[in-house]
């Protein structure tokens, strides 16, 4: 049987905090958050009247103050209430088949409802073709596609000519190629497109759920998957194409965590293994950043204790890879350019002393206080965490393996702060990475779930009517 609470200290090593001092440090922590978040937003209205250097309008979002009711206010009122009073059930109750299925669908609803708030045309038909977006270029793969992709990298920089849209400079072609795609197949124009990304970025609440099983045990998979839903990040996945590309990098996760049980046939793991590589191969052509998410099968290798799967899925992502190559396009040489242009723009303005916290508070505002509540349980006792994982008998992990994904989580969120390449706009950009916080949530205690479930769509709802995001 898999158990969320820790193993009890051994004598003389002081004691644990009970179930009530527990809750009482979750209400801090979430407190805490709040400040924190509070801070960085009135330091960030100080900085932006006096010198406009952070180049948004509500720091630390990007978004503007525009209180606003929509078509999705009531289907995103209805789906919260539903989820908070009959989630936590039937998240125990459903076959684990029709949990994944269920999970997906009602993460769809939720971002379609959150998206809706703004309207049709701008909330989703219109978010991937602003000046900005990838269905601006999609016309000039149309009659040379081939050539197109070989000149690539030669339309990243601001001063070449006819320099991409910022959206398709800032990522490898494999994210602009997927709307050419949606073109070629005749599902051209901004609503196609932002169906794609709703329908592919919603499946990421079942592949997390799918990891989950695996590294933390069916148990503790359950207990997260209402918090995967009702996640305050879907204000932003809907609709942007780094909701597609979470879910892309999710399933790669999925598949590789499946690759990894014991008992598996070295034939079934490597297959699996190697379609975990083409999906991995994939996610480094969709965004630059995505190279980080690396951090995650890594936590998966690090509780199998096995280096089985690792070669085959190298070699898919190297396939993938290797097709680019030969398309003409090589991603180091890209990313190179990337950065350049990334300097070329508001990056070299914004001060990195501002967005080193500011993305900090974005990725708040993306998690929910639910799971930076279980977060702090997760990183409590890390010495029992890792003794655990040594010691521990053949089977899931359980509350030890949410720990796992959380770490990998916070790793990549560090890394991509720290690197100065994510200077605001980190609320959507950061989707890939957030997605790995929100299993944390089940480490709290299971009679304030439903509380915890309320306070993030409460999160959600209020910023998405409060404020017009941007993107």
């Amino acid at each position: 049987m898999t158990h969320l609470r820790t193993p009890a200290p051994a004598a003389g090593r002081g004691r644990r905090p009970g179930p009530r001092s527990g809750r009482r440090l979750d209400l801090v922590t979430a407190a805490a958050a709040v400040l924190f978040v509070a801070v960085v937003a009135v330091t960030g209205v100080f900085i932006q009247r006096a010198d406009d250097s952070l180049y948004v309008e509500w720091p630390p979002l990007y978004a503007d103050w525009g209180p606003h009711l929509g078509p999705g206010t009531v289907p995103a009122l209805a789906v919260a209430a539903a989820v908070v009073v009959r989630g936590p059930l039937l998240a125990r109750r459903l076959p684990w088949r029709r949990l994944l299925l269920a999970s997906w669908g009602a993460s769809l609803a939720w971002t379609l409802g959150l998206a809706l708030i703004d309207g049709w045309q701008r909330g989703v038909a219109g978010r991937l073709t602003a000046k900005h977006e990838y269905l601006l270029a999609v016309h000039r793969f149309a009659d040379a596609p081939g050539a197109t992709l070989r000149d690539f990298t030669g339309h990243i920089l601001l001063d070449s000519p006819d320099h991409w849209p910022a959206h398709v400079a800032g990522h490898p072609p494999g994210a602009v190629l997927t709307f050419v795609g949606l073109d070629h197949l005749g599902l051209g124009g901004g609503a196609w497109a932002a169906l794609w990304c709703l329908l592919t970025g919603a499946s990421a609440a079942a592949a997390v759920l799918v990891t989950l099983r695996v590294v933390a045990g069916e148990r503790v998979a359950r207990r997260a998957a209402p918090f995967l839903v009702l996640a305050p990040s879907a204000v932003w996945a809907g609709v942007s194409a780094d909701g597609y590309f979470a879910a892309v990098a999710a399933w790669s996760v999925a598949l590789f965590a499946l690759a990894c049980r014991p008992g598996l046939s070295r034939r079934r793991s490597a297959a699996t293994a190697l379609a975990a590589g083409l999906l991995l191969g994939a996610t480094l052509h969709l965004s630059y950043g995505l190279v980080l998410i690396a951090a995650v099968p890594a936590a998966v290798l690090l509780y199998a204790r096995t280096l089985r799967p690792l070669l085959p899925a190298a070699a898919g992502a190297a396939l993938v890879t290797g097709g680019f190559v030969a398309a003409g396009f090589w991603w180091w040489e890209g990313y190179q350019l990337l950065v350049e242009r990334y300097y070329q723009g508001v990056a070299r303005i914004r001060p990195y002393g501002y967005w080193v916290w500011g993305n900090l508070a974005n990725a708040v505002f993306l998690a929910g206080l639910a799971a930076v509540a279980g977060l702090r349980r997760a990183l409590a006792a890390p010495a029992g965490t890792w003794r655990a994982l040594r010691t521990r008998p053949a089977g899931p992990a359980g509350a030890y393996g949410v720990v796992l994904l959380a770490v990998a989580g916070l790793c990549m969120i560090a890394a991509a702060d720290l690197s100065g390449m994510s200077k605001a706009e980190t609320e959507r950009i950061w989707l890939p990475f957030a997605v790995w916080l929100l299993p944390a949530a089940a480490l709290l205690p299971a009679r304030d779930h439903r509380r915890w479930l309320a306070v993030q769509a409460a999160t959600a709802i209020a910023v998405n009517h409060a404020l017009l995001t941007g993107w």
